[in-house]
């Protein structure tokens, strides 16, 4: 007798607790194999494309593009065969099929109460549909047989007269924080269901409508929006993540910076030597990955965390040089492992294969994380300096300003040459101004002079 197991959103690392659905790439009534990618969600980490463990039948699918499924939650279910059509995984919930193949199944379009996900079907070219597996089982199981695809049920929505077509419970909470009635909100999505859209769009329109205030309190009310705002965009996803951390960051960590302007002619001219001869290209962040993997070396502290109690703190063996890249989603922190094993060629390979991944935003959860140090490129924005705030845990970062040609005392004589700024900034607590000096004059200095690395290689 089939069965349906529901395969709900894994924790896709890092401690996330939800995901948004990008796209489905299956759909109700389909034949998957196990282990095929169902949907496409993005994380505050990536887009990654999420297997199901089972191969079957696709029963129900859970949470419409746009909208966020929380871990746990949901996310398809499929009708296997007992014994067949599944890989071994703990504690999975099993229901059997409710309903003939040629009718639908109770309860199509209603939520669980108890469910944290949303229920929709994404067709191939119509408009998605409220889907959801039975409610209760009838009496007779149906018997499915794989490889044959079922007919995709037809949902029957039940709404109550009078009652906000609302099923999510984050597009209710948005509700509740702006002070909006779902009852007078005219839904947009299927059978008129509201939308998280839908409710944007009326808190936009409260604002608008309302009249000017006599005399503006000194202290606005918690979750007030402030005059003639136009919108309200939810902190979600990559933005929500890097909010978060950067918020830690500057709460948690006494930070401080120091910088230098360099004269980088000589890297330059290093540089267009190394490119002269065949082979792969080496970047200027590659020189300047490969110059702070040995000034690491050389200043160990820098290369270290605080443990979270503030008790300790932790020194990393390895260089795990993470660096900034603007991809799709936003600005996110490629890491590059053991870059103090890597030459500066092999860093460069790796630098520009996690660059195009982050542009394309293909790049793997497990590729943003784990960072012990920072390299932070903001010349290629066009500007010289800056005052980054640090990537917690992370005890220090160093900053490089654009590449541009200046008037330059150079052997006693002034001279147009190709200088940069470059600022470091540092965990008070793992050390003093001294260590992170020393640091920054070696970065300089090698930036100055190249061949001061050869001692040190």
């Amino acid at each position: 007798m089939p069965v349906v197991r529901e395969f709900t959103l894994p924790d896709l690392g890092e401690g996330l607790t939800e995901a948004e659905v990008v796209r489905w790439l299956v759909e109700v009534g389909e034949v998957i194999a196990i282990d095929q990618p169902v949907v496409e969600v993005e994380t505050a980490k990536a887009v990654v494309e999420v297997p199901c463990p089972y191969g079957g039948v696709v029963t129900a699918l859970f949470g419409a593009v746009g909208e966020e499924v929380l871990v746990g939650a949901p996310l398809v279910t499929v009708a296997v065969s007992p014994g067949e059509g599944e890989r071994p995984l703990a504690a999975v919930p099993v229901v059997e099929l409710a309903a003939a193949v040629e009718r639908p199944l109770v309860g199509y379009g209603v939520a669980e109460p108890d469910r944290g996900g949303r229920r929709r079907r994404v067709g191939g070219g119509g408009a998605p549909a409220p889907v959801a597996r039975a409610s209760a089982p009838v009496a007779a199981p149906v018997v499915v047989a794989a490889p044959a695809p079922v007919a995709a049920p037809v949902p029957v929505p039940v709404a109550a007269v009078g009652v906000p077509a609302v099923i999510s419970p984050l597009v209710r909470r948005l509700a509740r924080e702006q002070g909006v009635e779902l009852a007078a909100v005219v839904g947009s999505g299927p059978d008129g269901l509201i939308m998280r859209a839908d409710v944007e769009r009326a808190v936009a329109a409260k604002v608008a409508a309302a009249p000017a205030a006599p005399a503006a309190p000194a202290v606005a009310p918690v979750g007030a929006l402030p005059s003639g705002a136009g919108s309200v965009v939810p902190l979600r996803g990559l933005r929500k993540a890097v909010a978060e951390k950067l918020g830690r960051s500057h709460r948690e960590i006494p930070a401080a910076t120091c910088w230098v302007d360099a004269d980088a002619t000589e890297l330059m001219a290093l540089r267009r030597q190394l490119n002269a001869v065949p082979g792969p290209k080496v970047s200027v962040l590659a020189l300047l990955a490969r110059i702070c993997a040995v000034g690491l070396e050389r200043f160990p502290d820098l290369n270290s965390s605080v443990t979270a109690d503030g008790s300790a703190i932790l020194r990393h063996s390895a260089v795990h040089l993470g660096f900034a890249a603007q991809g799709e989603r936003g600005l996110v922190v490629p890491v590059v492992r053991d870059a103090q094993r890597l030459t500066t060629e092999q860093l460069g390979e790796e630098l520009g294969r996690l660059t195009e991944a982050a542009r394309t935003g293909a790049i793997a959860p497990a590729e943003l994380t784990g960072g012990t140090f920072t390299l932070n490129n903001y010349g290629v924005f066009g500007v010289d300096g800056s005052t980054p705030i640090l990537n917690h845990p992370e005890a220090a970062m160093l900053g490089v300003g654009r590449i541009v040609a200046k008037p330059w005392v150079h052997q006693g004589e002034l001279a147009v040459r190709e200088v940069t700024q470059l600022s470091f900034t540092f965990d008070h607590r793992v050390c003093d101004g001294g260590t992170a000096g020393g640091f920054l004059r070696f970065v300089a200095d090698c930036v100055e002079q190249p061949g001061v690395l050869l001692r040190r290689l």
